[in-house]
């Protein structure tokens, strides 16, 4: 499929392939879909988790392997010296930007990140206009992308794999227990971070208690940012009266989370920065009614999928859920709709937009003079 213009290989490169994480899921599935596309491709990590560490080539080798006509596409999410490596090689690149979380969310309580955060953002400073075309996964990171200085750009959702899944029997087994005392189950995932604002759906929670449902439960399913946060909503939990109805159980198996997506009965985001949020995703997929604060690239996700807020006042997000849940056809009609938009992100259409995206960059490429 090469062209006199166009390269013969597009390698990947990322600063940790990690397993069960949505970007390391969506560069796994990029190569595949380049490879279908037909070029070589391979992955080149600053690090790479154990599980996924054999389709990883070391950083290292990155430099010493240029055959062919190669494009490199950088996935950019965090500062790293893996991004002034790729700045330094002189293949043409593309950038795909997952979004670089602001420092000021998490300097409080994650001040090792800050510094972290802060060089991602001058890093993209970098990064956008040395890319010919860039690569966004919401209308929200294409602005910020171009904004950098990158022309030529496209939105591609990322790619992930959306299936009905068995269920871990112990904890579903778990959960059926609580949910016999009676009470609403909210979930949330995603990292235990101030810029997913936990604390507010902790807060949301005490409002719905005290005027809805005294029993109802708040799952947040997800690795911690350091430790200091999950403690702080600990504390803010039992100020509030509702120790019991916090649950935090921490990354857990695919199994053990669709059991906690099965057993929800809606899924509340008040989270303040998102590049795109795959579990509002994988939750409209499964059947679990949205009630998220629109923030960021919330509501890009969401489409007409689910109820989208412009406030996350605790009383609004109470009042929404309690619709939800208390409402048979509200949740069913919320249920119909999220399905249709989750099925918009399937696996297959998500590989097509991805090779219609690469297909333009190469045609940007040729109108660009780029060379190979």
């Amino acid at each position: 499929m090469s062209t006199p213009t166009g390269p013969d290989r597009i390698d990947q490169v990322v600063h940790i392939l990690a397993a069960r994480d949505a970007i390391g899921t969506h560069v796994i599935h990029t190569r595949a879909a380049l490879r279908q596309a037909g070029y070589q491709s391979e992955i080149y990590a600053g690090d790479a988790h154990p599980e996924v560490r054999d389709l990883a080539r070391p950083l290292e080798d990155l430099s010493a392997s240029r055959p062919g006509r190669r494009w490199l596409l950088f996935h950019h999410s965090t500062g790293s010296s893996v991004a002034e490596a790729v700045l330094r090689q002189p293949e043409p690149k593309l950038l795909d930007y997952h979004n670089v979380t602001p420092a000021s969310y998490v300097s409080r309580w994650a001040p090792h990140m800050r510094e972290e955060l802060e060089l991602g953002r001058e890093q993209l400073a970098a990064l956008a206009p040395a890319s010919f075309y860039g690569i966004a996964h919401s209308s929200f990171s294409q602005t910020e992308l171009e904004a950098a200085g990158c022309t030529h750009t496209t939105v591609v959702p990322p790619l992930f794999e959306l299936g009905d899944g068995d269920v871990d029997p112990a904890v579903a087994a778990q959960l059926a227990s609580e949910r016999a005392s009676g009470g609403a189950d909210w979930l949330f995932v995603g990292r235990l971070s101030p810029h997913k604002a936990q604390h507010d759906l902790v807060k949301a929670l005490a409002c719905y208690r005290l005027c809805y449902d005294p029993r109802a439960r708040l799952h947040l399913v997800g690795t911690s940012l350091g430790a200091d946060y999950p403690r702080a909503l600990e504390r803010f939990a039992a100020r509030l009266g509702i120790s019991d109805a916090l649950h935090m159980p921490g990354t857990v198996s695919d199994r053990a989370l669709t059991a906690y997506y099965r057993a929800a009965d809606v899924f509340v985001s008040a989270s303040d920065h998102e590049g795109f949020c795959v579990p509002l995703v994988e939750a409209m997929h499964l059947g679990v009614p949205v009630v998220a604060y629109g923030s960021s690239a919330v509501g890009d996700t969401v489409g007409d999928g689910g109820i989208v807020l412009t406030d996350k006042a605790p009383m609004t997000l109470a009042a929404a859920a309690h619709r939800v849940v208390a409402d048979p056809d509200s949740k069913a009609a919320l249920v119909r709709l999220g399905r249709r938009r989750a099925a918009t992100f399937s696996l297959p259409l998500g590989r097509a937009r991805m090779a219609a995206a690469i297909a333009e960059a190469v045609a940007a490429g040729r109108g660009l003079g780029v060379a190979s």
